[in-house]
């Protein structure tokens, strides 16, 4: 009998074996399914084991999920704009995302303890339990960059941006479409030259776009620094100092005007900029266009914020000189390179030296603004989403340091609106004052304004009558090229 037992034990004994092997391995394959489940939906591996809990955190998963496809189709990218350029919404974004992923993550390892095997161990644990943490790896990881760059974003909206719009300032209104009553906003560009071993603040570069709010057709128009007789407004304090104007020949410039308000700050006793208040208040009168906002650009940063963008492509019209300037005698001195012609991908100290090299340009001051007046074109452009998004951090850092924008928070919604009008709908178009155009020492200013009214206003083109044989102009019925384009807007792509 005893024999026969063992006999049978032996037979009962790898058929037991084989069961709890079979067991142990349904086990792991649900441990892995589960937390993979959970990985995908949060809450998903939780139903086997915490039928309630896994039940209510898929649910909102499902109408949070519907919720935000919902809104991103009915308001598509200006919705996704709308949150990114509002603070308050950042801040519930950044809280969101935070209690999201801690919730995700925690349902994660729940689901894994709940499911691993009993009696594991050795490797085959340890393999589960890095599976479960690259699991929630893989929702930590894209969390904690979404957070990063909402905070950045959080942080360079209160830096560059003010929190009020300027005094008279034109700005959008509500309805669908926030720049229906609105004709034209015109913005100051100015690239300013302070810095170590600079005294005071010159505007290196003076431009405005003026712009189209509903085509997005915009028109940027160049001062240079080198003008003279420069006009105030009645409202300026500084027009009871000089009632003529700001002159007395080459000492009084425009590119001292900023160093002037500054001067004179007692007459601007609640102005905390009197030097960037009378630089627009002066380009204002010059152009004849009510400056409605300024941004300012610290040159200084200007290497960076191109770097950050991955560098920017010109097409290089003529050899411009880097590290050269003029002597006494005038004199090109100093030259240490040189941007040949042609399609070029610069850099930022190539592109700061493309933007403002003088020295041995043919016409001096008036070649680089028309230089700078491509860079312009050239950034605004090339601005690709998703490549700024992967250089964010970098670029949000150098904005933050190097650009002021007078645009109210409130308005940034329909700021970016107008943006993507110019971007998509409209083209960029100059219109430098050069001496080709006006005389910089004896300025004609009611001259100015027309051209500036003809610029942003062109007539409408009138029907040609058509002719069974077209006439061919005699050489003094064809206008040259100079005459079509001295004071006439060009597009800002043929210019460069």
């Amino acid at each position: 009998m005893a024999s026969q037992d063992e006999t049978a034990r032996g037979h009962r004994g790898p058929g037991v074996r084989g069961a709890h092997a079979r067991r142990a391995a349904r086990q792991v394959r649900r441990y892995y399914a589960l937390t993979a489940a959970s990985t995908i939906v949060p809450g998903l591996g939780l139903i086997r084991t915490r039928r309630r809990v896994g039940q209510g955190l898929v649910a909102v998963f499902v109408v949070a999920f519907v919720v935000l496809v919902g809104y991103l189709v009915a308001r598509g990218l200006m919705g996704l704009i709308r949150v990114v350029v509002s603070r308050s919404a950042l801040s519930v974004v950044i809280s969101v995302l935070v209690v999201v992923a801690v919730v995700w993550i925690g349902a994660i390892l729940l689901t894994a303890r709940d499911n691993m095997p009993e009696g594991a161990h050795g490797r085959p644990k340890v393999a589960m339990v890095v599976f479960a943490a690259l699991a929630a790896v893989l929702v930590l990881a894209p969390a904690a960059q979404a957070v990063r760059y909402a905070v950045i974003q959080h942080s360079l909206i209160g830096s560059v941006f003010d929190t009020l719009r300027p005094d008279g300032a034109v700005g959008p209104g509500g309805g669908q479409d926030p720049w229906a009553g609105t004709d034209r906003v015109n913005m100051l560009l100015l690239g300013s030259d302070a810095g170590k071993g600079r005294i005071g603040t010159r505007p290196d570069a003076i431009m405005v776009a003026s712009i189209d709010p509903q085509s997005g057709e915009t028109v940027l128009f160049g001062i240079p620094r080198n003008l003279q007789d420069i006009p105030f407004s009645q409202d300026n304090p500084l027009s009871q100092l000089y009632p003529q104007g700001y002159d007395c020949g080459d000492q009084c410039l425009m590119e001292f005007v900023w160093t002037l308000g500054k001067d004179h700050a007692d007459l601007f006793p609640d102005d905390p900029n009197p030097g960037l208040t009378v630089t627009k208040d002066a380009v204002s009168q010059i152009l004849g266009l009510d400056v409605d906002y300024t941004t300012v650009v610290n040159l200084e940063g200007f290497t960076q914020l191109v770097d950050a963008m991955g560098g920017v492509e010109v097409d290089v019209q003529e050899r411009v000189c880097i590290g050269c300037k003029l002597d006494a005698y005038g004199n090109v001195v100093g030259t240490t390179g040189w941007i040949e012609p042609g399609v070029q991908q610069l850099d930022g100290f190539h592109a700061l030296w493309y933007s403002r090299s003088r020295a041995a340009s043919r016409d001096g001051d008036f070649s680089r603004m028309r230089r700078q007046r491509c860079m312009v074109g050239a950034l605004l452009n090339q601005v690709n989403p998703t490549s700024m998004l992967v250089r964010y951090p970098a670029l949000a850092s150098t904005l933050e340091d190097n650009v002021r924008v007078d645009v109210p928070e409130q308005d940034l919604d329909e700021w970016a609106e107008l943006v993507l009008r110019i971007q998509h709908g409209g083209s960029i178009k100059s219109l430098p004052l050069t001496n080709d155009v006006i005389d910089v020492v004896n300025p004609d200013y009611p001259k100015i304004h027309q051209m500036v009214t003809d610029a942003i206003t062109p007539p409408e083109p009138t029907p040609q009558p058509s002719t069974s044989t077209p006439t061919t102009p005699t050489p003094s019925q064809t206008p040259s090229t100079s005459e079509t384009t001295q004071d006439t807007p060009s597009d800002i792509a043929t210019t460069c």
